[in-house]
C-alpha cells in the first residue's frame, strides 16, 4: 500500500558517448565485441518462468560477415505461442495490482543498468547482429532506450496525475487501468530501442506482453531480456517468442483476450493485420488498440536560399547513416538549379569519402544492409535506375554480397520527379534527387506532398523565412516529424516524439504521453459522501 504521492526522478536525455580513439568506452566496447565474437550463443525463447529451447535451431550471422556464426536461436511453433499467451494472462493479475511506483522502479533501474554495466554488451550485440557502427548503436540501443524508460516513467506519472474536478460533497477520481487481456508486440530489426519500447511501454502501464521480434534482431533481443531480468521484471510480464508471423497471428488474433497490437514494420503487413483484427472483432472481450508505425518515403526539399554545404551534409547523413535503414531516412530530395552545382560537388565528395565495411573497424561510416532479401531488393532498384533514361548515378551504384550484404551509398539524379526511386520505399542506402527550376518552389512543394502515400518525416532547407512558412503550410500533412534546416532523422525522446500519418502509421508518438494513453482503459470513480434520502427534487413541490 502506498502512503505517499511519489515524485519520480526528472528525466534527462542520456548523454551520447564519443567512442573517440583512446576513450575508455571505446576500449570497453572493443572488448565486448571481441568477447561476443569469440563464442556462439544458444538463445532460448522466454515464456513465463521458462527459458524454452527447441530442436529447430536457426543460425545468426553478422550481415557484414556472413561466414561467421554468432550462435543459434530456437525456432518456435504454435504451441509456444499459446504458452506465451497463457503466461502473459497468468502474470497479469499480480502485475496490474503492483503499485505503479514499483513498476516505475523496475524501468528506472533498467535505464541505469543499460547506461552502466549493460552499455557495452547492448551496443556490441546491436553492432554485430544488426550491422550498426558504434555511434549508431550508441544513440539507439543505449541512449534512446534509456530515454524511453526514464521519460515514459515521467509520462506515466503525469498521466496518473490528471484527475477530474469534484463538486461539494463529491469525490471524483480517475483510475488508469491496463487493458483487459494481453498485448502483442511485433518489432523490427532496425532499432533495438524500438524493440524494447514496444514491449516496455504497455508493460509499464500494467499490461502483459507477447513479443515477436524480427528474426534479424534476435541476437540483441536476448540482451534486452537479460536487462529486464536484471532490473527485476517479474516472469511472464514480457514473453519473447521466435516464430513465423502467420504462426503467431493464427493463435493471437483468434484469442478472445487479445487487447492490443504494438507494431513497427511494413505498411503491407500492418494493413493485413488490421483487416484480420477487424474480421475477428466480434470474438474479442474488448475492442483492441491498434498502434503502428510503418513505412516512409522521407523527403528533403530545398529553397534557392538554402546554404549548399549545410544541405549536402544533411543529405549525406540523413540518407546514409545506418545504410538508409531508418524509418526516417532521407530517400528523396528536391534541389533548385541555382545551388545544385555546389550541393552535388559537396555531396559527391562526402559520399566518396565514406569507408564501408565491418562494424569492428571504427573508421567505417557505413556497414552492411540487414540480410540477403534486403540486398536483392535494393540492388534491383539500383540496377533498374541505371537503365532508366531519366536517371543517372551521381555516386555509388555498386553492390556485392560475397562476404557481407554491402551496397555502396548511391545518389541517383532523376529528371522525372515521379520516377520509381522518387516514389517507392526502398529502405536502403539510395537517395534520389530531382533538380527543379529556381522559380518553381511552390509547385515543387505540391509535388513533394502528392508523390508518396506516406507521411513520416521530412525537412525543408531555406534561409528565407517566408519560404519556410510557405513550406510549413503546404507540407502540413506531409510528415509527422518535420524538420527545418536539419536532416529528417535523429528524433530524440522527449524532444521530438516520433510517428507519422497517412500510410506511415497511427501517429501515436513513441516517446510521448500520447503513446502511453493508448495502453490504458480509464475508469471514472464518483464517491458521494452524503447520499440523498428522498427521490423527490424541489421542482416537484406545489
Amino acid at each position: 500500500m502506498s502512503d505517499a504521492i511519489f515524485q519520480v526522478p526528472y528525466p534527462v536525455n542520456e548523454p551520447v558517448l564519443s567512442y573517440a580513439p583512446g576513450s575508455p568506452e571505446r576500449k570497453e566496447l572493443q572488448a565486448a565485441l571481441k568477447d561476443l565474437k569469440s563464442k556462439q550463443v544458444d538463445i532460448p525463447m522466454y515464456i513465463g518462468a521458462e527459458k524454452v529451447y527447441t530442436d529447430e535451431k536457426v543460425a545468426m550471422h553478422p550481415p557484414h560477415e556472413i561466414g561467421h556464426v554468432l550462435g543459434h536461436y530456437s525456432k518456435g511453433s504454435s504451441k509456444h505461442v499459446k504458452q506465451a499467451v497463457d503466461a502473459a494472462l497468468a502474470a497479469k493479475p499480480a502485475w496490474e495490482a503492483m503499485p505503479w511506483q514499483e513498476r516505475a522502479a523496475i524501468f528506472l533501474r533498467a535505464a541505469d543498468l543499460l547506461a552502466g554495466p549493460f552499455r557495452a554488451k547492448m551496443n556490441a550485440a546491436t553492432m554485430l547482429g544488426q550491422s550498426k557502427n558504434a555511434f549508431q548503436a550508441e544513440i539507439d540501443a543505449v541512449c534512446e532506450l534509456a530515454d524511453f524508460f526514464r521519460f515514459n516513467v515521467a509520462f506515466m506519472t503525469e498521466l496518473y496525475a490528471q484527475q477530474p474536478i469534484s463538486a461539494p460533497g463529491i469525490w471524483n477520481r480517475m483510475e488508469y487501468r491496463p487493458l483487459e487481456g494481453f498485448i502483442f508486440a511485433i518489432t523490427p530489426f532496425n532499432f533495438t530501442s524500438i524493440c524494447a519500447n514496444l514491449c516496455a511501454a504497455p508493460a509499464m502501464l500494467g499490461n502483459t506482453v507477447v513479443w515477436k521480434p524480427a528474426e534479424t534482431q534476435i541476437y540483441s533481443a536476448q540482451v534486452i531480456m537479460e536487462l529486464f531480468e536484471a532490473a527485476g521484471l517479474p516472469k511472464g510480464v514480457i514473453n519473447l517468442i521466435y516464430t513465423d508471423g502467420p504462426v503467431a497471428g493464427d493463435v493471437i488474433f483468434e484469442h478472445k483476450d487479445f487487447a492490443g497490437l504494438h507494431f513497427t514494420g511494413s505498411t503491407g503487413v500492418f494493413q493485413y493485420l488490421w483487416k484480420v483484427i477487424g474480421s475477428n472483432i466480434d470474438k474479442y472481450v474488448s475492442y483492441p488498440r491498434v498502434v503502428g508505425e510503418t513505412g516512409g518515403k522521407d523527403f528533403v526539399v530545398a529553397h534557392k536560399s538554402a546554404l549548399p554545404q549545410e544541405l549536402a551534409v544533411a543529405l549525406a547523413r540523413g540518407a546514409f547513416e545506418y545504410q538508409g535503414q531508418k524509418c526516417s531516412a532521407a530517400s528523396r530530395a528536391y534541389v533548385p538549379e541555382g545551388i545544385w552545382g555546389e550541393v552535388s560537388a559537396k555531396l559527391k565528395a562526402d559520399v566518396e569519402s565514406f569507408n564501408m565495411g565491418s562494424v569492428e573497424d571504427f573508421s567505417n561510416f557505413v556497414n552492411a544492409v540487414i540480410d540477403e532479401r534486403a540486398f536483392d531488393k535494393i540492388s534491383n532498384y539500383i540496377a533498374d535506375a541505371k537503365k532508366d533514361p531519366d536517371c543517372e548515378i551521381l555516386v555509388g551504384g555498386g553492390y556485392d554480397k560475397s562476404e557481407g550484404y554491402f551496397i555502396e551509398p548511391t545518389v541517383i539524379v532523376s529528371k522525372n520527379p515521379r520516377s520509381t526511386t522518387m516514389c517507392e520505399e526502398i529502405f536502403g542506402p539510395v537517395l534520389t534527387i530531382h533538380v527543379y527550376p529556381d522559380d518553381q518552389y511552390e509547385e515543387i512543394l505540391d509535388v513533394v506532398d502528392t508523390t508518396s502515400p506516406y507521411a513520416l518525416t521530412g525537412a525543408v532547407f531555406a534561409q528565407d523565412r517566408a519560404a519556410v512558412e510557405i513550406a510549413n503550410n503546404k507540407l502540413r500533412h506531409s510528415a509527422g516529424n518535420y524538420y527545418i534546416n536539419d536532416k529528417p532523422t535523429g528524433a530524440v525522446v522527449g524532444q521530438q516524439p516520433f510517428g507519422g500519418g497517412r500510410k506511415s502509421g497511427t501517429n501515436d508518438k513513441a516517446g510521448s504521453i500520447l503513446n502511453l494513453i493508448r495502453w490504458v482503459s480509464p475508469r471514472t470513480m464518483k464517491e458521494n459522501f452524503v447520499p440523498p434520502k428522498d427521490y423527490r427534487y424541489p421542482f416537484l413541490g406545489e
